[in-house]
């Protein structure tokens, strides 16, 4: 009984809204087709003002009101953004970010901005699982367009690993970003069994890992494991022999107008 009485309360509720929109629609429309202008009136054709899902409102073929949000507007033009460290919340939209699309179009290029501390916190602390990485890299491999990775700030820890899954010669960083490698950290807690379960898992991740980005990097895995024992931090130079990154982009300010600008040099 309870239940019916919320569905009818509920529908009750969307009738009302739907009246109260149309409504809305009406009082803002001239109702009268052949009504009379003043000399002074800038039109003589119904004006309709819409309300859109973003709060904003088109009032005669003309958008006003608070514009739609950065995010959308990024990835309009198929700019992936992760400036967080990964979390199960941005991994969820970064991946959303990839099927959406491969589904818009699979030919075009898709550009991923790199500004992440992986899946430790800034001080080092462990933010998220390793897991939330390899989705976002797994997804990266299995959508059709060809992702361009582009680090500004930080990449850190998986984070590298993300950077040197991108396209080959179209992995790039900005000339003061700084690239760091290091092995994941481990918060087990529990019984001697469950923690021992667990830096398992934590040294499975690792290899997988470490394997990742010595197969992009083409470097040794050994080379890459005993890089990644202590803290290595990478200059973007650095990041370019290492095998990372395939170049350095440049400043539109400091080139000339006729060379390639920012994005087309990607």
């Amino acid at each position: 009984m309870t239940f019916q009485n919320s569905k009818q309360d509920s529908t009750l509720a969307f009738q009302g809204l739907n009246s109260n929109l149309n409504s809305f629609l009406i009082s803002k429309q001239i109702p009268n087709k052949n009504q009379k202008f003043g000399p002074h009136s800038s039109s003589k054709k119904n004006i309709e003002i819409k309300c859109m899902q973003t709060g904003a409102q088109n009032y005669d073929g003309v958008r006003i009101g608070p514009p739609p949000d950065l995010p959308s507007l990024l990835l309009n033009n198929r700019i992936v953004y992760l400036g967080m460290p990964l979390v199960p919340a941005v991994t969820e939209l970064i991946v959303a970010e990839f099927l959406y699309l491969q589904y818009e179009n699979s030919e075009k290029p898709v550009f991923m901005y790199l500004n992440s501390t992986g899946t430790s916190n800034p001080d080092g602390s462990s933010a998220g699982f390793e897991t939330e990485a390899f989705a976002i890299a797994d997804t990266m491999n299995y959508v059709k367009p060809p992702v361009h990775t582009i680090c500004v700030g930080q990449a850190f820890g998986t984070c590298v690993m993300l950077l040197s899954s991108g396209e080959p010669t179209h992995r790039a960083s900005l000339p003061n970003a700084t690239i760091m490698i290091h092995q994941p950290t481990s918060r087990a807690k529990g019984q001697a069994s469950d923690i021992a379960i667990k830096a398992r898992e934590v040294l499975y991740n690792r290899k997988q890992c470490f394997e990742i980005i010595a197969e992009t990097s083409g470097q040794p895995l050994e080379k890459v494991m005993k890089d990644a024992s202590r803290t290595k931090y990478l200059t973007p130079g650095e990041a370019v022999e290492y095998g990372i990154i395939d170049k350095i982009l440049e400043s539109p300010k400091s080139i000339s107008s006729m060379d390639p600008s920012f994005l087309s040099s990607l």
